[in-house]
């Protein structure tokens, strides 16, 4: 009896079109070829077929690239968008910045006990001068 693997996650699994490669694939080394080829053509009666066909080869080499490239299931163009947008367009340090409510709730029951201290101060003050009037709080100088 035939034995077929079948693999357990099957998001991995991409769906073949043509000579076991992925559309993606075939458009990639498609476009290689309709540009490496044309470009062999016109040059290797200038330069010669060795040096025409490296150079069609280099042409060549970025498509093949970016057919075949992939890392985590994503392909260069976002793996490259991803690296682009974290190194230029978002900024480099992103400083945790928190507001401290105890700070600001210490800071009001000082306020409230330098307030009252005042008061009773003042009242003290108003009831040996009679005809003086209560400050309002404000800056101190």
């Amino acid at each position: 009896m035939a034995y077929v693997p079948v693999p357990k996650d099957l998001t991995k699994v991409k769906t073949k079109v043509a000579f076991n490669l992925t559309g993606r694939q075939l458009i990639f080394f498609s476009l290689a070829a309709a540009v490496g080829v044309p470009f062999y053509l016109l040059t290797k009666g200038i330069l010669g077929a060795d040096v025409s066909a490296i150079l069609m080869v280099t042409i060549m080499l970025p498509f093949f690239f970016l057919a075949m490239y992939e890392k985590d299931g994503l392909p260069f163009e976002k793996v490259a968008g991803n690296i682009i947008r974290q190194k230029f367009i978002y900024p480099p340090v992103r400083p945790y910045k928190t507001e401290n409510f105890y700070a600001g709730v210490a800071s009001l029951i000082e306020m409230e006990e330098a307030d009252g201290k005042k008061d009773k101060k003042t009242a003290a003050g108003n009831a040996a001068r009679p005809g003086r009037k209560k400050k309002p709080p404000g800056r101190k100088k």
